[in-house]
């Protein structure tokens, strides 16, 4: 009887052609990456990338945040409406699905480390040029590029996974939340303090700048040794390893290193092979439900803020005092967030990482699966809530909540996508599932942004019901990598 890891690796192993390898002398020791990994556990090397690529994170939170903060004051400037800035954010997320495929197939082909580098080249320069548009239409087109650019930092996230230690994986992955943490916080505290003195075009100016200096100390980060290895390129993976285990202070496992068979590149159609397919289907379910949850979430909060939508409240809407000019009754609710509503939104966003202990323990301890049935379950519940008559204390309270088990959502299906397939095709994985993730982000405004002031309840039951549905592709994957060596 096969054991349960070996069952495993049967359901999603990738079909491999093999072409002729190098066996080594008889009775020489061998060990392959992932001991090598193992051996040299966790270390100096660890913490280091654990902050520079943890710290994409801060880069990549502050631009997509960056229209839920600059959203009122373009709606003012341009006069647009409710539709218009929908577009915006959508066609951000469209530049990321489309991007993301692309960059997933060339860092496959041309390495995580070089992809990562011209995504924040990409990010920086379009970001900078957004903080010159002339018009709507320019302003789209130009954060949609910046989309694009953003799409490659989940190189980041697969750099760490493929250096961490098995054991270490389910503990320092859900921690770079902070990281993302920290950049909503600086988008919305910079906001608070820019957004009313030298404009909007300056935040994004400023916005940029931690993109800028991450791309100075990525060159501080090997690439994966684990994709010089499926590329052949023995003596490059060798000199990473080495290097690590000397900044970690531990011997090499003793022998040659070996080379592994010759191995197809990663294809879409490997994806939707009869052995992947249903892990692949379930897999896209339900990235692009955490993204339409998340990111309708964060727009929801924006938009109840902006147009002080709290049931029965009868205190005066969240802006300036004072402001009786003729645009802040316009009919597209031109009107500016004041320090009440950024103080609002920094409470919801601290929630993202009021689980994340908690997140820890349970992908830990209950495995990937059942976790984030459980916290789906739980998203679909505090949607519904919001529909309850209470305080603005009490909105803010279920809007805490939402953004803690939204993000803890995030992180256990990325953890579980980048343990899940096997390196020649991990990126290609990662890419797909972001791609299919940003549909739902493109969707998410038109409901938080124009369906919610059609029908609230309408726009609540949705967004629960995606995460029902979620939940239940959540523990039916067919597969759980806890514990599991990546392949």
């Amino acid at each position: 009887m096969a054991t349960a890891p070996k069952e495993a690796e049967n359901a999603i192993g990738l079909e491999e052609i093999h072409a002729e390898r190098k066996e080594p002398p008889k009775g020489q020791k061998t060990f392959t990456v992932e001991e090598a990994v193992e051996t040299i556990g966790f270390g100096r090397f660890h913490i280091m990338l654990f902050l520079i690529m943890g710290s994409t994170g801060v880069a990549e939170a502050m631009e997509i945040m960056l229209i839920a903060v600059v959203s009122p004051l373009i709606r003012c400037e341009w006069q647009l409406q409710d539709w218009q800035v929908a577009l915006v954010t959508t066609m951000v997320f469209f530049g990321y699905m489309v991007f993301s495929i692309v960059l997933g197939l060339l860092a496959d082909r041309y390495g995580r480390w070089k992809i990562l580098l011209l995504s924040f080249l990409w990010a920086a320069y379009f970001s900078l040029l957004t903080s010159f548009a002339p018009s709507y239409i320019w302003f789209v087109f130009l954060r949609a590029m910046v989309g694009g650019g953003v799409s490659g930092h989940a190189q980041g996230l697969i750099i760490k996974t493929e250096f961490l230690p098995i054991k270490y994986r389910g503990y320092m992955l859900p921690l770079s939340q902070v990281f993302w943490l920290a950049g909503s916080l600086l988008i919305i505290g910079l906001a608070s303090v820019v957004n009313p003195t030298i404009g909007w075009r300056w935040l994004i100016r400023i916005a940029s700048i931690p993109g800028i200096l991450l791309i100075l100390v990525f060159k501080f980060i090997p690439e994966s040794a684990r994709y010089n290895m499926s590329r052949g390129n023995t003596a490059a993976a060798l000199a990473t390893l080495q290097k690590i285990a000397r900044m970690n202070g531990v011997p090499m496992p003793e022998g040659q290193l070996q080379e592994p068979a010759k191995e197809r590149r990663g294809r879409f159609k490997d994806l939707i092979h009869p052995k992947y397919l249903r892990t692949t289907l379930q897999i896209w379910i339900i990235w692009l439900g955490i993204a339409f949850a998340y990111y309708g979430v964060i727009l929801a909060s924006a938009e109840l803020l902006e147009r002080d939508l709290v049931c029965g409240s009868a205190a005066p809407p969240l802006q300036d005092s004072g402001d009786d000019s003729e645009e802040s009754h316009s009919p597209c609710h031109c009107h500016f967030f004041g320090p009440a509503a950024y103080q609002t939104m920094i409470i919801s966003t601290v929630g993202e990482i009021a689980l994340n202990p908690v997140n820890i323990l349970s992908i830990n301890l209950l495995g990937r699966r059942l976790s984030l049935c459980i916290t789906m379950g739980c998203t679909a519940l505090f949607f519904l809530l919001l529909n309850i008559c209470t305080s603005s204390a009490g909105m803010v309270g279920f809007l805490f909540m939402l953004r803690a088990l939204v993000s803890a959502n995030f992180n256990t299906i990325y953890i579980y996508t980048a343990e899940v397939y096997p390196t020649t095709m991990r990126a290609l994985g990662m890419g797909t599932s972001g791609s299919l993730c940003r549909v739902g982000a493109m969707v998410a405004p038109f409901i938080s942004q124009v369906l919610m002031s059609a029908s609230f309840i309408g726009a609540l039951c949705l967004f629960s019901s995606v995460c029902i549905v979620c939940a239940i592709s959540a523990v039916t994957l067919p597969i759980e990598t806890k514990g599991r060596a990546l392949q």
